[in-house]
C-alpha cells in the first residue's frame, strides 16, 4: 500500500554501512512537498530554470528495530516531531540528466519510472547533520515530466549522503509489476554506491547499499604525460583476470590492507610486463554483492562471489576493491590510479560487464535492489503469456530487456561513463546475444543496442567483444551482428584446439582453420582475424593445468550436487584423475600445456589468456569456482616463484615471440602466398599430425608441427628460404630451458623427430 504521513517505513536495526558518522536508522522523517498546483517549468536544455525554492513542512515517523530480513509497513498512531531536523529548500527540479547532479540551485535528483504512482526519495545525511532518514515524497504534478520523477535541495552537502528511492505503483503481477514501496531501491544512474566496507564481511551480510555522490573531489589528475596506450587490434595479448583474486592471498607479499584491491594489481603490473600481456580483462568490476548467497538458507549459503557475475549498479566501481575500507570515494580514486599505472606500463584495460542480467534473482527468490521495484516492466523480458513471469536466458533467474529504449540508453550511458570517467580501453560483455533479443525474447537481426554501440562516436576507440552466446540456445560464434566492429570470443577455435591437441580423431582441418584465423567465420564483408578472440581457457571451465589433469568436472564444493558447471570439456587427464606423484604423467601433462599455449601464440587472431595458467594453477577439477573466496581462485604467487625458470618461462617467451614476430598477428586473412601447408593427408580421420610454413616476405620464415600422436613421427623439413639456416626455436618435448631457446639453435637436418604429444617451431635465419 501507498505510504501516509500516518505509517512509519521500518529498516533493519543491524543496516550498516561501514561508516562513522552513519546513522543504523533508529529515526525517520518524511518531507511531503506541497501539493499546490502550478504550471510544470521547462526542464530540457537549462541548468536551473524552477521559481525560488519554497520551505516545506517536515513530520516525523519513528523508525523500529526489526530483525535484519524484514522490511514492513506499520501503522503509527501518533507520529511524533524530532527534536532537530535539518530545513531544506527545494524546487520541483530538472528532468535530466538522470541520476544525481550538481547544478547551480542545488543537488538534483532524477529517476525514470514509466509505471509508477508514487516515488519517493530516501536522503541519509551525515549523523553530524542529521540522525536518521529524510523522506521526500515527490509530487506527481510538481516532480514528474513524463516518466521521469525529480526533485531538486538547496544546500544539501557535496558528498557523505546516501540515497534512495521507495517506489509505488500497481501490483498487478499479472502485468509485470513488481513493486514494493517497503524497499529503499538504488538509483539506475547512481555513479557510487555505498554498501560494506570489507570484501566477504559476514557480520554485515544483511547491509542495504544505497546510492551515494562526490561533488567535493577535484578532478582526477591523470598525469602530464599521460596517454592511452591506443593498441592495434591484432596486436593485442589479453590477460583475463579477477582483480580481488589476483592479490588476495597471503603470497602475494602485499600489505592486508592492499589486498585484492585495485591498488595491488598497480604492485603486480611488473609480473604483467615480465609476462609480455599487453591487455587486461577485468572480471566484472561493477558493484555487486558478494554476499548474496548468503542473505537465506539455500544449498549454496556458504559461498562468496568472487566473479562478480551479478551486478547491482552499472555505473559505480566495486567499492570492496579499495584499499583499507575506503568506500566508494576511494574506489572510485584507486580504480583511475589503476588504470593510469597499466596505461602507464602500455597495458590496456578491457572490462568484462554483464548486461545481459542483474542481480536481482528471478520470481521465486527475489534480491530487489534497483530495476525491479523501479519498473519491473521495463527493465526485464517476461512472459506475458504465462503470469508475467520473468524469461530466463542469462541462467540467473533473469535478463535484461537490453533493447528496450530507456533500457538501451541506460546501457550506452553506462559505457560511455567508464571511457570517459575512468578511460578504460574495451570491453567484454558477458552473454552477448542476449543483447541481440527482443522484449518476449525473440532474436533480433539487428539489435539496436548492438548496433548503437557499433556506431557511438565515444565509444569508437574502444575494443568491443562479445561473447557470442546465451543460456538459451542463442549461438552467435561467427554470426554475432557485428557492423565491422564487434570482436568474438571464438567458441569453436577453445573446442577445436582442445580435441586436437588431446588426439581427438578427425580434427586436423578444423585446428589449421583455426590456427589460420578462422576464415569460416570470420571473413565476411570487412572483418578481420583479430575479430577472433581466441582462448583455450577462460575464467569458467576447466583451468589449463586442470585441462590435462581431469577428464572430469568435480565441483562437489559449489553446493549443487555437481550438477553445475559444462560437462563437455573436452579435456584428458593424462593417464590419471588429479593429482599424481607419477613423474612420466606429470611430465606429459607439462608438455600438453606448452603445446596449446605454442599453439594460441601462433594463431592468427587476437589471444586471451587466464591468470594463473603461466605457472600452471589448479582449481582441482572444479569447472565452475565462482563462489570460493580461497586459493581455488587466487592467484599464488609462491607457486609462480616455484615455476619461474621452466613454466613461466616457456610461457613468457612465447608471447614476446609473438609479439616480435609480425607474420603470426596479420591484419589481414592469410592468403596462399602466405602459408604453405605440408600436408597430403587431409582426409585422413586418423591422421593427427599438421606441419606449414608461415612466409613474411622477407626470408624470416617459420616451421611449425604439431604431433597429437602418442607415437614419435619423422618429417620432412623443407629447405629454408634463400640464404637462411633453420634454427629450432621451441621443442615442447624439451625439458627448460631447452624447449624454447630464443635465438635458436642451428644445425637442422632435413628431417626432425617430432615427439608423442609435442610441437615444434623453427625460425629461418641468416
Amino acid at each position: 500500500m501507498t505510504a501516509s504521513p500516518a505509517v512509519a517505513i521500518l529498516q533493519s536495526s543491524s543496516t550498516n554501512f561501514n561508516s562513522s558518522f552513519y546513522t543504523s536508522l533508529y529515526s525517520s522523517s518524511l518531507l511531503r512537498l506541497n501539493s499546490s498546483r502550478r504550471p510544470l517549468p521547462e526542464v530540457f536544455g537549462q541548468k536551473s530554470i524552477s521559481k525560488a525554492g519554497e520551505h516545506y513542512n517536515i513530520r516525523a515517523a519513528k523508525v523500529y528495530s526489526l530483525r535484519a530480513e524484514e522490511q514492513r509497513v506499520i501503522q503509527e498512531e501518533a507520529p511524533q516531531m524530532l527534536d532537530t531536523f535539518p530545513s531544506f529548500e527545494v524546487s520541483p527540479g530538472l528532468a535530466h540528466p538522470l541520476g544525481v547532479s550538481e547544478v547551480e540551485s542545488g543537488i538534483n535528483f532524477a529517476i525514470f519510472s514509466q509505471h509508477a504512482s508514487a516515488v519517493t526519495l530516501c536522503i541519509f545525511l551525515p549523523k553530524s547533520i542529521h540522525d536518521g532518514v529524510i523522506e521526500l515524497a515527490l509530487d506527481p504534478q510538481k516532480n514528474c515530466t513524463g516518466n521521469i520523477w525529480h526533485i531538486c535541495i538547496k544546500e544539501l552537502p557535496q558528498g557523505d549522503v546516501l540515497y534512495g528511492y521507495r517506489i509505488d505503483g500497481p501490483r498487478n503481477w499479472h502485468e509485470g509489476h513488481r513493486f514494493d514501496n517497503s524497499i529503499i531501491l538504488i538509483d539506475p544512474y547512481a555513479k557510487l554506491i555505498e554498501g560494506r566496507r570489507t570484501f566477504g564481511d559476514n557480520s554485515s551480510k544483511m547491509c542495504r547499499f544505497l546510492g551515494t555522490y562526490d561533488f567535493n573531489s577535484l578532478p582526477f589528475d591523470w598525469g602530464e604525460n599521460y596517454k592511452l596506450p591506443n593498441i592495434l587490434e591484432n596486436d593485442l595479448v589479453i590477460y583475463e583476470i579477477n582483480v580481488r583474486a589476483f592479490t588476495a592471498d597471503e603470497t602475494s607479499g602485499l600489505d592486508l590492507n592492499q589486498r585484492g584491491s585495485y591498488l595491488g594489481l598497480i604492485e603486480k603490473i611488473p609480473h604483467l610486463l615480465e609476462l609480455g600481456v599487453n591487455a587486461v580483462e577485468l572480471l566484472p568490476v561493477f558493484e555487486f554483492d558478494e554476499l548474496e548467497f548468503q542473505r537465506r538458507p539455500n544449498t549454496r549459503d556458504h559461498m562468496i562471489n568472487t566473479w562478480g557475475y551479478s551486478t547491482m549498479n552499472f555505473f559505480a566501481p566495486m567499492s570492496r576493491y579499495a584499499s583499507c575500507g575506503g568506500g566508494p570515494v576511494g574506489a572510485s580514486r584507486e580504480f583511475k590510479e589503476m588504470v593510469r599505472a597499466l596505461h602507464g606500463a602500455g597495458i590496456e584495460v578491457i572490462l568484462d560487464v554483464v548486461y545481459n542480467h542483474t542481480n536481482e534473482a528471478d520470481d521465486e527468490n527475489p534480491y530487489t535492489t534497483s530495476f525491479r521495484g523501479i519498473d519491473n516492466k521495463v527493465y526485464y523480458m517476461m512472459d506475458l503469456n504465462n503470469n508475467a513471469q520473468l524469461l530466463n536466458f542469462s541462467g540467473c533467474g533473469n535478463t535484461f530487456n537490453c533493447n528496450h529504449p530507456v533500457v538501451m540508453e541506460l546501457i550506452l550511458e553506462s559505457l560511455r561513463h567508464w571511457v570517459t570517467e575512468y578511460h578504460v580501453d574495451g570491453f567484454r560483455f558477458d552473454l552477448a546475444s542476449v543483447l541481440c533479443r527482443g522484449a518476449d525474447g525473440t532474436p533480433i537481426n539487428a539489435p539496436p543496442l548492438v548496433k548503437a554501440i557499433a556506431k557511438d562516436s565515444v565509444l569508437s576507440r574502444c575494443k568491443i567483444i562479445a561473447e557470442p552466446w546465451d543460456c538459451g540456445g542463442l549461438y552467435l560464434v561467427g554470426k554475432f551482428p557485428n557492423w565491422d566492429r564487434w570482436a568474438e570470443w571464438n567458441g569453436k577455435y577453445r573446442d577445436d584446439i582442445r580435441r586436437f591437441i588431446k588426439g581427438d580423431a578427425g580434427m586436423k582441418g578444423n585446428f589449421a582453420t583455426r590456427i589460420a584465423g578462422s576464415a569460416d567465420l570470420y571473413r565476411v564483408n570487412k572483418r578481420k582475424p583479430y575479430h577472433s578472440v581466441n582462448f583455450v581457457i577462460a575464467h569458467d571451465g576447466f583451468t589449463l593445468y586442470d585441462l590435462v589433469s581431469y577428464n572430469s568436472k568435480h565441483n562437489d564444493a559449489n553446493g549443487e550436487g555437481g550438477n553445475d558447471g559444462c560437462n563437455d570439456n573436452f579435456s584428458w587427464n593424462c593417464g590419471i584423475e588429479g593429482e599424481t606423484s607419477d613423474a612420466n604423467i606429470n611430465a606429459l601433462r607439462s608438455q600438453q600445456m606448452k603445446n596449446f599455449h605454442l599453439a594460441l601464440m601462433v594463431s592468427q587472431g587476437t589471444p586471451m589468456m587466464l591468470m594463473g595458467d603461466e605457472y600452471g594453477h589448479t582449481r582441482y577439477g572444479n569447472n565452475n569456482s565462482y563462489g570460493h573466496d580461497t586459493a581455488i581462485n587466487n592467484f599464488q604467487w609462491g607457486q609462480l616463484e616455484a615455476r619461474k625458470n621452466d613454466h613461466f618461462r616457456f610461457f613468457s617467451k612465447m608471447i614476446k615471440f609473438r609479439l616480435s614476430h609480425s607474420v603470426l598477428r596479420k591484419e589481414n586473412f592469410i592468403d596462399k602466398s602466405e602459408v604453405t601447408w605440408l600436408e597430403d593427408n587431409w582426409f585422413n580421420d586418423e591422421s593427427r599430425f599438421l606441419a606449414f610454413m608461415l612466409h613474411d616476405g622477407n626470408g624470416g620464415d617459420i616451421y611449425l608441427a604439431f604431433n597429437a600422436h602418442h607415437f614419435s613421427v619423422k618429417t620432412a623439413i623443407p629447405s629454408p628460404p634463400r640464404n637462411r639456416s633453420w634454427y629450432r626455436v621451441v621443442d615442447t618435448n624439451l625439458k627448460s630451458p631447452d624447449d624454447f631457446i630464443t635465438e635458436g639453435v642451428a644445425g637442422i637436418s632435413e628431417t626432425y623427430n617430432v615427439a608423442p604429444y609435442s610441437a615444434i617451431l623453427l625460425e629461418a635465419k641468416q
